[in-house]
């Protein structure tokens, strides 16, 4: 009976703290009230309650929202994670490939382990193209990284970034196994490379 009263604090808590994290979260994008209603499509007392806390947070209210700011549910609540954090990381097999996401944000970049295994002999090109803008680090091995008419070869610690509307294509320069880091945003999005002493 106790535990029940207990984690009924718990998520009342979790509830309590929503307003002043929304607040908080709107104030740091520089969004006004009136500016995050047009975006949500909820109204602007709705969000200043809820903001003040003195309207609780429902799923109807908070799904608009973390669209808006583009940040996971559990990231908004502030809910506390469960588990071990690894079994988020499962990898996906495409294309004899192996693709483990290293985010699990919905929206914007999305970052991933790309593990290539070494074969016999390497592999023709296939050049595939698709919306969206992707940044790649090989880690170990040797990439080979075709992009239109460029045949390019990124031994481990090079970069490089492209428009994935041109035809593209990754793979082994020798065959042997590679390992990269991948970051890909589906619309145009670029990584932002700030340099500086």
């Amino acid at each position: 009976m106790g535990g029940d009263a207990d984690g009924g604090r718990e998520v009342d808590g979790v509830l309590d703290a929503v307003g002043p994290r929304l607040r908080a979260l709107r104030r740091e994008r520089g969004i006004t009230l009136a500016g995050l209603a047009a975006a949500t499509g909820v109204s602007e007392s709705i969000l200043s309650r809820l903001e003040s806390g003195r309207r609780r947070a429902t799923l109807e209210l908070l799904l608009p929202l973390a669209r808006t700011y583009d940040v996971p549910l559990d990231d908004l609540v502030g809910a506390p994670r469960t588990g071990d954090p690894r079994i988020h990381l499962k990898p996906i097999r495409r294309f004899g490939m192996v693709f483990v996401p290293l985010s699990r944000r919905p929206g914007g970049m999305h970052a991933f382990k790309m593990i290539i295994p070494a074969r016999p002999e390497p592999l023709e090109p296939t050049p595939q193209t698709h919306e969206g803008y992707e940044w790649v680090y090989a880690l170990s091995g040797r990439l080979r990284l075709v992009i239109g008419e460029r045949d390019l070869t990124l031994p481990s610690g090079e970069a490089a970034e492209f428009d994935t509307s041109l035809p593209h294509w990754l793979g082994s320069a020798d065959a042997g196994a590679v390992e990269l880091l991948i970051l890909f945003g589906p619309h145009g999005m670029r990584a932002h490379v700030r340099a500086g002493p």
